[in-house]
Formats: C-alpha cells, sequence, structure tokens
C-alpha cells in the first residue's frame, strides 16, 4: 500500500470516530509528497527523520509532526501494513520556541504597503486579497487558520459581524468588527464578487483568482515576501523573523495597551477578551500579552496611582 493510501484509510478510519484531524491531513499529505508517495512499508527511518527535521534545525514543529506520524504507523501496524515503526524514539535538541512578536504601528504600515510586491497582471486581485487579509488578522485577531476558511457568507457587513465556524476546538464563535474594517471588507467584497463563487455563498473569502481560497503553507510563503520588502528583518537575539501568526499577539497587547491609556480595567476586561480571541481561558490569553516596553510603562503607571491610592500619612 502507498504510502497515500495508507494515510487516506487512516484519516478515514479516525474521521468516522468524529475526529477531524484537519491539521494531522495537511502534514501527512506534506509526508507523502516528501516520500514520493513510496509504499508505506518502505520508507526508511532516514526519510522520515528528513521530513521530521524540515530543511533547518529542528524545532517543536519536530514533535508535532512526529506525533501525526505515530498515530498513522499505530494504525499501520494494527493492520500488518508495516512490520516495523521507522519513527525515532527520541527528539534531537529542540530550538527554543520563537518569542512572540509585538509589531509596532509603522511596522504594520509597511507591510501594508509592502503588498504590492504581490502586483501580477494575471491576478489583479492578489496585492487586495492579502492587504485585506493583513487588515482582517489585526483587526480581529483570528488564527490564520482561521481568516483563510472564511466564506462570503461568514462575513456579515451588516451586522458587522464574522462568524468562525469549526476553529481549534471545534467551536464557533462570533467575532464583531469595527466600522473601519468594515468598510475595508466592503471594498474587498465588491471586487470579489467579480470573481467566480464556486460554491455560492460558502464560496472562499478570501481567494485565489480562481476564486478558491489559499492554501495555509501558500500564504506563510507569499508573507514571507512581504514582510523581506517591509524590512522587517529578525529581532535582537532571535534566530528567527516576526511570523504572520504574531499579528495575533500584536492584536492582544495593542488592545490591553488602548484599555490601560483608557483608564479599563484591565483584569475584568481579560475575559472578554479571551472569548475574542477563542481561547478556552484567561491564561492562554495572559500568554499573547507579551511585556513590550509601552505594555511594561502603562502596567507601571497603573501600579502607581494604584499604590499612591492607598497611602496614608500621619
Amino acid at each position: 500500500m502507498t504510502a497515500l493510501e495508507a494515510v487516506e484509510a487512516y484519516l478515514a478510519a479516525r474521521r468516522t470516530l468524529g475526529v477531524r484531524l484537519d491539521r494531522a491531513g495537511r502534514y501527512l499529505h506534506q509526508f507523502v509528497r516528501e516520500t514520493g508517495n513510496a509504499p508505506l512499508s518502505e520508507i526508511t527511518p532516514v526519510a522520515v527523520e528528513r521530513f521530521l527535521r524540515g530543511g533547518g534545525a529542528p524545532t517543536a514543529t519536530w514533535r508535532t509532526k512526529r506525533a501525526y506520524l505515530a498515530g498513522l504507523y499505530r494504525y499501520a501496524l494494527a493492520h500488518d501494513l508495516v512490520a516495523v515503526s521507522p519513527l525515532p524514539e527520541h527528539p534531537p535538541k529542540l530550538v527554543p520556541p520563537q518569542t512572540p512578536y509585538v509589531y509596532s504601528t509603522a511596522e504594520l504600515q509597511r507591510l501594508l504597503e509592502a503588498t504590492a510586491v504581490l502586483k501580477y497582471h494575471n491576478s489583479p486581485l492578489q496585492v487586495m486579497t492579502y492587504r485585506t487579509l493583513l487588515l482582517l488578522l489585526y483587526g480581529t485577531g483570528l488564527r490564520v487558520g482561521e481568516a483563510i476558511s472564511l466564506t462570503v457568507g461568514d462575513v456579515d457587513l451588516v451586522r458587522r459581524l464574522v462568524t468562525v465556524r469549526d476553529t481549534k476546538f471545534y467551536k464557533t464563535r462570533i467575532v464583531p468588527i469595527g466600522p473601519r474594517l468594515t468598510r475595508q471588507l466592503a471594498a474587498y467584497l465588491d471586487r470579489r464578487r467579480l470573481l467566480v463563487l464556486p460554491e455560492g455563498e460558502r464560496s472562499a473569502f478570501l481567494c485565489t483568482r480562481t476564486g478558491h481560497g489559499f492554501y495555509y503553507q501558500e500564504v506563510i510563503t507569499t508573507f514571507q515576501r512581504i514582510r523581506s520588502a517591509a524590512g522587517i528583518t529578525c529581532p535582537p537575539g532571535e534566530p528567527r523573523p516576526p511570523r504572520l501568526h504574531d499579528l495575533r499577539h500584536t492584536t492582544a497587547v495593542h488592545r490591553v495597551l488602548a484599555w490601560y491609556r483608557a483608564g479599563k480595567d484591565v483584569q475584568q476586561l481579560l475575559p472578554q477578551l479571551a472569548t475574542y480571541l477563542g481561547h478556552v481561558d484567561v491564561r492562554s490569553t495572559q500568554r499573547y500579552l507579551q511585556m513590550t516596553p509601552e505594555l511594561l510603562q502603562e502596567a507601571s503607571r497603573r501600579f502607581a496611582q494604584y499604590a499612591g491610592q492607598g497611602v496614608t500619612h500621619d
């Protein structure tokens, strides 16, 4: 049985149990491509290790890939598709996780302007599509996968709501959007409707020139071009440049900064931010709030005010 046949059989079996495995499916199909769709029983430990490591030093993605392959090979062993698993027993020394990055407003503007590098005669909407993606991610805090999964029908410009379906935790949530972002999305949707809508209102909101949705890795690769054109490189002491996902961190930090500056009770509002971002609890949201100099300054100022109110004089 080829690797592709084994992957399809495994995914089908798991999905009958109600497990979606969308992300697992992407990685396992990548595994099939990188190993040349050889018979599963002939894929060597060397080929597996090459897939796990990727193009550079092994990162936390190594563990993720191995976990998905472990499920595939458990299935393969149980169904006599392979005699032995080629997976490594122990992980290599992994590169430390990337520090979340918070884009400045000036950097955000440069990213928007840098989408101009995507201008192609045969894809006139490409620049506007990626500009809209960046604005959508920053304006809503959506995950990248959530944004590119939106359909035309999910974007309600009248009520200024975006419906995010089947998210990371298999839930659906409603995300309100502000008037400025609504106007940007409306302008894009007018142009989007001039393209093919292969599935009607269920067609991809952010789409290619054929009217179909984007692949996740395609979007990440394109963002790397935009980031490079914007002149945003590795922060001091960091081995890798900021990611597209870091717009989500930026949204959270900028929102909290705005609350501090408006004199709001940030601790009371954090649960609302967690719900908005689609987190299961506040602890997940707190990890997004990296202590940038601006956030630290506002937090210190608020503490000084609070402490000053408690001072008594004899």
